[in-house]
């Protein structure tokens, strides 16, 4: 096996609160990344992902383990051969293109005549010729990202880390970004000699990847490595194709969140586990759809994913919260309508509020403590701060912030408790009395 690239031995990460909690990000992380090879990163939203290129390239230290390029660690190199593309553009408004891209390289104290030379070879490279003098706000968003592309390439990276650098583009500008970036690479003429791309998208994943590693989460940590044979250029349609996303598919829904727990064997949930912020008429919609024909209340999971036209991350979470609510069942790549589920759709609208009630207070804990804070305090009222507090002592912010809007949206749909945005305060009030 050739020489690794890029070590890293045993990473964590850690925050701490500002009460003085210790917050796990990271947990027990170790790859390598060799010549000539994409390895995808994959995993949903809040996993830690973003965290871990940041330590790759030296932006943050990790609380314990370490990261070695060539040999030598990250920390303080000032020869660190990295480079890094992100999810947003990051482009000065008030530079042209060609400033943009010249910037990493005035940074390095490249001279002028050689640095104008780099930057005009970078912008023709990813196909941005003509544009030159243009100005961010000139520029469609795929071309915006190509700029950030070349202002990486420049510097003749021997690594470059992508995060997510497709997500906030759409699916057409994304697909012909991603397949010039591989023509690219496949023909070697960029001066990268290894990739790490961070994604939550399957497809993108097997299309881009020799290698993909699975990051499960709480806390963030590789939960499986997947190798990809497959000879480039890629065919989605092909059966290699889509048995391997349907093999990642039931990676990714087999329970993987946490080491304690086996691929069959699901958690209970807790009132502080991260929940997905999804609507009841998202998921009401998603019910309907499995129960009518083709699926008649089992789908497989590649094949919905490209029939709802949703991204994978979304559709995971709707998956998710379908699974907890105790609406399906996901196993195998394939997600069940279980019988509350089918009698959930046959239900008119008021037997379907009752229906999610029942689930809501069977298996989503923050509900449950929500109503029996409200039916314990004078009024029926509590402040919507007096449950973030809580949360936050027990979940990363944004978390916790995510969890009490999901039950925020179920509570009032089920009709449980009323919720005023104004007073931020719940209720049991009916509000239409």
């Amino acid at each position: 096996m050739p020489a690794a690239l890029l070590n890293l031995s045993h990473i964590t990460q850690s925050f701490v609160r500002p009460e003085g909690r210790e917050l796990k990000v990271l947990d027990d992380v170790s790859l390598a990344l060799t010549e000539n090879e994409i390895v995808g990163l994959l995993g949903k939203s809040g996993s830690g992902k973003s965290t871990l290129l940041r330590i790759i390239a030296g932006l943050i230290a990790p609380s314990t383990g370490s990261v070695a390029f060539n040999g030598a660690p990250v920390a303080g190199n000032k020869n660190l051969d990295i480079a890094m593309v992100f999810q947003t553009f990051a482009l000065f408004p008030w530079l042209t293109v060609l400033e943009n891209v010249e910037l990493g390289l005035e940074a390095l104290g490249v001279p002028d005549k050689e640095m104008r030379k780099r930057a005009l070879e970078a912008i023709d490279l990813i196909g941005l010729d003509g544009y030159e003098s243009a100005y961010p706000r000139e520029l469609s968003g795929g071309m915006k990202q190509r700029v950030g592309f070349a202002r990486a390439l420049v510097v003749n990276p021997a690594i470059l880390l992508m995060d997510e650098p497709f997500s906030a583009l759409d699916v057409l500008t994304a697909e012909t970004l991603k397949t010039d970036f591989l023509d690219l690479w496949i023909e070697r003429k960029m001066p990268l000699k290894s990739v790490l791309l961070v994604t939550h998208n399957i497809e993108e994943a097997v299309l881009m990847s020799d290698r993909i590693l699975i990051f499960a989460a709480n806390p963030g940590h590789i939960a499986a490595e997947i190798k990809v044979d497959l000879p480039h250029p890629r065919d989605r349609q092909s059966l290699g194709f889509r048995t391997m996303v349907e093999q990642i598919y039931t990676l990714m829904t087999s329970g993987m969140q946490r080491r304690d727990v086996s691929a069959t064997a699901k958690p209970e949930l807790t009132m502080y586990d991260k929940l997905p912020r999804v609507s009841p008429n998202q998921l009401a919609g998603l019910m309907e759809q499995l129960a009518a024909a083709p699926y008649h209340g089992r789908a497989d999971l590649p094949a919905l994913d490209q029939a709802l036209g949703l991204g994978t991350e979304e559709v995971l979470h709707l998956v998710e919260a379908l699974r907890i609510l105790k609406f399906a069942v996901v196993a195998e790549g394939d997600i069940h309508l279980t019988a509350a589920g089918k009698i959930f759709v046959d239900a008119d609208t008021q037997k379907r509020k009752q229906i999610f009630a029942e689930h809501l207070l069977q298996n989503i804990p923050l509900v449950a403590y929500i109503c029996r804070v409200l039916q314990s305090r004078p009024g029926n009222h509590a402040p919507r701060i007096r449950f973030l507090t809580q949360l936050e002592d027990n979940m990363a912010e944004e978390d916790a912030e995510e969890a009490l809007s999901a039950v925020t949206s179920w509570g009032r749909y089920a009709e449980l408790f009323a919720y005023n945005d104004n007073s931020e305060m719940y209720s049991l009030e009916n509000p239409s009395a």
